[in-house]
């Protein structure tokens, strides 16, 4: 599903209209409309709001799996950590 579709449905569930959340943003209804219809992409700014608006979780709208931002090397990185966390515990 795409941010535009994302969005819309949200907004849907919420039962407002394209005009009260582009109000909210503040941006005009018609560049909004873009925005749901993938014409357009939001600046971070109207991202941002749009979440606080329609209650939208960033990482949801923008695809972003939580598991797929950790990489293999963070894991590594974190278990040597751990162990010199631990060696310097045990001293």
């Amino acid at each position: 599903m795409k941010i535009g579709e994302k969005i819309k449905n949200a907004r849907e569930d919420l039962d407002l209209i394209q005009s009260e959340v582009a109000s909210l943003i503040p941006m005009n209804q018609s560049n909004y409309s873009k925005i749901e219809r993938d014409m357009q992409e939001p600046s971070l700014t109207q991202l941002k709001r749009i979440c606080e608006i329609l209650h939208i979780n960033p990482a949801y709208l923008l695809g972003i799996d939580e598991y797929n931002s950790v990489s293999t090397r963070d894991i590594e990185l974190l278990q040597d950590l751990k162990n010199l966390i631990k060696k310097y515990n045990d001293n």
